[in-house]
């Protein structure tokens, strides 16, 4: 399945953009309904078609196992266009935005970001999520002149790639790597007084990338991890997981961390629960693949009608950027029936840079954004509303945009650093963040 979306103006009622803009402030202008460009301006090069305008695209997990990420993600990405949009666009022209569905699949992924770069010739992607697919579709955004900018996939492995060189400056990701996150897990787990932790992780970047991340930090804090030398792993499209769970489990350790996503996850929790290990002896630690407002119904109730994830211990980049406040303000005008998602600041930020680095070049091609995108991240006047950034730029002034996700300064592997939080499922099932852990990096 693959969505494609143009957002311009035409002439869709606007009444979904007036009640916004009567909510928002002058500056941060709120979205209309935009409609569908003109056909027949895909096959045109970003550097030189489409009028100037700017093209972007989205590779995100509209289906597959991230989909309950993917979809909120998708609508934050279309958000901030929308918003731009309705304050001039960029280049003199609305921005238009070509979205993607990678099904949660590598193969899927490349071959949208194939389309992307190679017919629909966008100047920038955002996506994908999982590590997995972004190490899939990298490769092409690269040989293509495409900056990909990641807001989920936090796999170490990109930050050792983008040391080697391999993506030339046409990578960046707007939340922080799992070397980070493994540092942030075992400062958790010291915390809690563990002294050893069982890992059962999926077996893909993303899952790999956080065991080793953080089974060295916590060695480094004293802990020991039980199985570091055999890992429990499952396969991506693994469907049961009684033997990986009895595996976890058998030196009964303080913790099992389990590096999931939440359709396979919740699966997991469920068999740990039919066997009866869920029994307070040996805790849950997860992680921000597992972040999801709906992890408890997912997972279920016990006999006597108790959430069986109630308890359960995790950490995920945290959402509180200085310019938090206004994105969650657009996003509640929007979509009133919901809170933003764990990644949906960080998508918003992604599609922002992109924009702003495009209007700071006055240019539409990947390797002119590539070349102003740290310039727009850091180093000039700070702002956190979309609209004031362009309009400062075109005024001629540099800008450090800082944003819904938090600082976006962006360090030369593509990286930021980042505050995480730690989040548990309370008895009632909801998801609730109980403090922050601070990581430093560069």
């Amino acid at each position: 399945m693959k969505r494609t979306f143009f957002l311009n103006f035409v002439t869709r009622p606007l009444t979904a953009g007036i009640s916004l803009l009567l909510l928002l402030s002058a500056c941060q202008s709120a979205p209309n309904s935009d409609g569908e460009s003109a056909s027949g301006e895909a096959d045109s090069p970003a550097a030189e078609g489409a009028d100037g305008a700017l093209k972007l695209g989205t590779v995100l997990p509209i289906t597959g196992d991230l989909a309950q990420y993917g979809g909120p993600m998708q609508d934050s990405a279309s958000l901030l266009v929308e918003t731009v949009n309705a304050c001039g666009g960029a280049l003199g022209q609305p921005v238009q935005l070509i979205s993607e569905d990678d099904q949660t699949e590598p193969s899927a992924g490349a071959a949208a970001m194939t389309k992307l770069a190679e017919v629909d010739r966008v100047g920038g992607v955002v996506g994908a999520a999982a590590s997995s697919v972004s190490s899939a579709a990298v490769d092409i955004a690269v040989r293509n002149n495409v900056l990909q900018i990641s807001p989920a996939s936090t796999s170490p492995i990109f930050t050792e790639r983008a040391q080697k060189g391999d993506f030339k400056g046409f990578w960046a990701r707007t939340a922080p790597p799992d070397t980070y996150q493994g540092d942030a897990l075992a400062q958790l787990a010291q915390q809690q007084g563990f002294n050893n932790v069982a890992v059962l992780a999926i077996n893909n970047d993303y899952g790999n990338g956080l065991t080793q991340s953080f089974t060295a930090a916590f060695k480094e804090l004293g802990g020991t991890v039980v199985n570091e030398s055999d890992p429990v792993r499952y396969a991506p499209d693994a469907t049961t997981f009684d033997s990986e769970v009895t595996s976890a489990f058998s030196q009964k350790p303080d913790a099992v961390l389990i590096v999931a996503y939440p359709e396979t996850g919740s699966i997991i929790l469920k068999a740990a629960q039919e066997q009866g290990l869920l029994d307070g002896n040996t805790k849950i630690l997860l992680t921000d693949g597992m972040k999801t407002n709906d992890l408890a119904n997912l997972v279920g109730k016990t006999g006597d009608g108790s959430f069986i994830a109630t308890g359960v211990l995790g950490t995920a980049p945290s959402a509180g950027g200085p310019g938090f406040e206004q994105f969650n303000q657009v996003y509640r005008a929007k979509f009133s029936d919901r809170a933003p998602g764990v990644y949906d600041p960080n998508t918003w930020d992604a599609t922002a840079l992109l924009v702003l680095a495009a209007e700071a070049a006055k240019s539409n091609s990947g390797e002119a954004i590539r070349d102003n995108l740290r310039e727009v991240a850091s180093g000039g006047e700070k702002v956190t509303d979309v609209c004031q950034a362009l309009s400062l730029i075109r005024e001629g002034q540099d800008i450090d945009f800082d944003g819904a996700s938090g600082s976006l300064d962006l360090n030369e592997n593509g990286d930021v650093t980042g505050t995480y939080d730690v989040w548990t499922i309370a008895d009632d099932g909801s998801l609730k963040v109980q403090s922050k852990i601070t990581v430093g990096g560069s």
